[in-house]
């Protein structure tokens, strides 16, 4: 038993696949997990996984997930040790981690400071640049110099194309690439509007534009007492609407050297924040080789599994001791990557119509296994996927001894995935993993907008329901002579949906 001496009791500020993940791991510390919920996510998976589960009255993120100061209310009333805020949500939220703190619950992350300040794009490229990270070329002057005027000078000086970013920014709201000059005061007007409607922050910094980069980081881990690691890269530079969609370790472009002068760089901004718990720092790698400081996340990422699979490590109970008071619980020779891993995000979306996000019932549902295949999900057969929030319904991970075993078991456990009753981008995924360029590692952040994938037309989802259902009522009223339920898979006979015989 691993029962953690300071934590009886962890309430996880999240959902879905995030929030199981993190139940099981308190749960094989001993320690209780509680959740919360909206009523949309009553019978979710991650409340029936729970031990304790409060109910958050209403349907919205804005009204359950979002409202940190009602989230911290049900902590006190239920006498929880810590909060754990997975991912997105109030991950990132400095003023939650405050009232966290205010009501001496544990946040399990880093301090309130660290969180604010690098949420603020301009502060935390500062603050690399004074650690000797290296940034992008760029600018960033008063509210009264962000003048069309003004940008256009500086753009100049810094060379088109430029990139025009949200201060307070993130996931590619309030940001405008211009390619001259002629373009800037329209884009810096659009991109202002964006960003105040987004984050009610409409200040704006512009950057040298990168051209086909790849998105590399660095994951960081921290004591709060100037011991900081490193855990290793993640190349994450198939994306789409700068939404990360498959993730890898090691990186297919980095060289002994190039990784080791990254990791440094992000050990030594991690070092002077002062880092506690885990964090990532983002890079944009050049074409020359070149990289640049991005951002820093200051949470777990979507992505850790890649790295717990390289490295047989629980990212997720390190936080927890770490949050807890005790040191870091690896010491960094002890992180030795072994072999590669590939993660592929399963979204319920409409890869054929724009990526559309799709609702509805999970009908039947089978998770692929197998040695090195890991599944973190959020969902099962039963599950209505609701409107309201992000639509991923799982992670599928995959490990190899090099990057071709790796992605030959993707492949496979992505066939054998089977999700019915909503539409997903399993085939997506598929195409791309069969895509040469992908295989052969030659991948930037504009993959997909170079490369169209061809799903041909998608079979209905009612014909594989269908489908199911009368495989399931065949199998159920009938056996194959020796006493065992006959199934279509042990029936050495054709078959077909309406019904009758196919001769062999």
């Amino acid at each position: 038993m691993l029962r953690h001496s300071m934590f009886r009791k962890v309430l996880i500020a999240n959902r879905g696949e995030i929030a199981v993940r993190i139940a099981r791991t308190l749960q094989e510390m001993g320690i209780t997990a509680c959740v919360v919920h909206s009523d949309a996510d009553a019978g979710a998976l991650h409340v029936r996984c729970a031990d304790e589960a409060y109910a958050l009255p209403g349907v919205s993120a804005a009204e359950t997930y979002l409202r940190g100061e009602r989230i911290v209310e049900v902590a006190r009333a239920h006498s929880i040790d810590a909060i754990h805020p997975g991912y997105g949500f109030l991950s990132e939220n400095a003023e939650f981690a405050q009232a966290c703190t205010d009501a001496r619950i544990a946040f399990i992350g880093p301090t309130p400071a660290v969180i604010r300040a690098m949420g603020d794009k301009v502060v935390a490229r500062q603050t690399a640049a004074t650690a000797g990270v290296p940034v992008v070329p760029g600018w960033c002057g008063s509210a009264e110099e962000m003048t069309g005027g003004r940008v256009q000078v500086e753009a100049e000086r810094i060379g088109y194309p430029v990139l025009l970013k949200a201060a307070a920014g993130g996931g590619g709201k309030g940001m405008r690439i211009v390619r001259r000059s002629a373009e800037v005061a329209e884009a810096m007007a659009a991109a202002a509007r964006e960003a105040q409607g987004a984050f009610g922050d409409a200040r704006m910094f512009v950057e040298k534009y990168i051209e086909n980069p790849r998105h590399v980081e660095i994951q960081v881990f921290g004591d709060g007492r100037g011991n900081v690691l490193h855990l290793g890269e993640r190349e994450c530079s198939i994306q789409r609407r700068h939404q990360k969609i498959i993730e890898e370790t090691p990186s297919p472009a980095l060289s002994p050297e190039l990784r080791a002068r990254m990791a440094d760089a992000a050990v030594r901004l991690a070092r002077t924040l002062g880092y506690a718990n885990a964090g990532t720092v983002e890079f944009i790698l050049a074409p020359d080789g070149a990289f640049y400081f991005l951002e820093v996340n200051t949470r777990l990422q979507v992505e850790h599994p890649v790295t717990e699979l390289v490295l047989r490590r629980d990212l997720v109970a390190a936080q927890v001791r770490v949050a807890a008071g005790e040191g870091l619980p690896f010491a960094q020779e002890d992180c030795v990557p072994q072999g590669h891993a590939l993660e592929c995000r399963v979204y319920a979306e409409d890869a054929q119509r724009g990526f559309v996000p799709q609702t509805g019932t999970i009908e039947h549902y089978i998770e692929p296994g197998g040695p090195y295949v890991r599944v973190d999900s959020g969902v099962m057969a039963g599950t209505h996927v609701p409107v309201h929030y992000d639509p991923l319904l799982a992670k599928v991970s995959t490990w190899g001894c090099d990057r071709g075993e790796a992605l030959a078991r993707m492949r496979a456990a992505l066939r054998r995935f089977v999700i019915l009753g909503v539409t997903t981008n399993l085939d997506f995924l598929q195409d791309v993993l069969a895509h040469e360029e992908f295989a052969a590692g030659r991948i930037d952040t504009h993959f997909l907008e170079r490369h169209a994938m061809h799903n041909g037309e998608a079979v209905p989802q009612t014909a594989w329901i269908a489908a199911a259902l009368c495989a399931n009522a065949r199998a159920a009223a009938s056996t194959d002579g020796t006493g065992e339920t006959a199934t279509p898979w042990r029936d050495a006979r054709g078959w077909r949906i309406a019904g009758g015989e196919v001769s062999a």
